[in-house]
């Protein structure tokens, strides 16, 4: 019965992980549109700025929540900058997503309403960028680590082979410290 354990187990961790993405995704969605209103709005700016602006703090605002909270094991000893390009190039993708998914129901379907567009853009679209966007952030953005080992792996590993917490460097980010503190 040890098998049915692990598939339980396995089953709470993705749960986990899909409501931490959920929330953090959430807040971010709020600080995208809170944004863009206001740049909009009160600022004034024309709506393609005030949308890229809005974009990328949303966008930042979902990157610091995943690897502070989400994924904080899997982004531990990796370049931060680097997960966060791949992270932004993820995101952007899901925007062509949502934007695709508008010019097929707008011009190739002919469903030319506001409604129609809105269902299509923030309906379908949103759906599976969404499920790109998880996909892109669990595989890519906070996967595998370049040694190949899932990023969270190495530091487990280190974990159980030093009881206490205290860990000796790993991996080239690490490089030039005595050790560090992660617990």
């Amino acid at each position: 019965m040890g098998g049915w354990r692990e598939v339980g187990e396995k089953v709470r961790a993705v749960r986990a992980e899909v409501l931490g993405f959920a929330v953090v995704g959430a807040c971010a969605y709020v600080v995208d549109l809170g944004l863009f209103v206001w740049l909009r709005g009160a600022v004034g700016l024309d709506p393609v700025c005030a949308k890229a602006l809005s974009f990328v703090a949303g966008c930042s605002v979902a990157y610091v929540g995943n690897a502070l909270g989400t994924y904080r094991e899997r982004a531990a000893g990796v370049s931060r900058l680097r997960q966060y390009g791949v992270f932004f190039a993820v995101n952007l993708v899901g925007v062509l997503v949502q934007v695709l998914c508008i010019v097929a129901s707008h011009y190739a379907l002919g469903f030319t309403s506001q409604r129609a567009d809105t269902i299509s853009g923030a309906g379908v679209g949103m759906a599976l960028a969404t499920m790109v966007r998880f996909w892109g952030t669990r595989t890519l953005a906070f996967g595998v680590r370049p040694s190949g080992r899932p990023a969270g792996e190495e530091l487990a590993a280190a974990r159980r082979a030093r009881p206490g917490g205290w860990v000796e460097p790993v991996g080239p980010v690490d490089q030039g410290r005595r050790g560090s503190w992660t617990g």
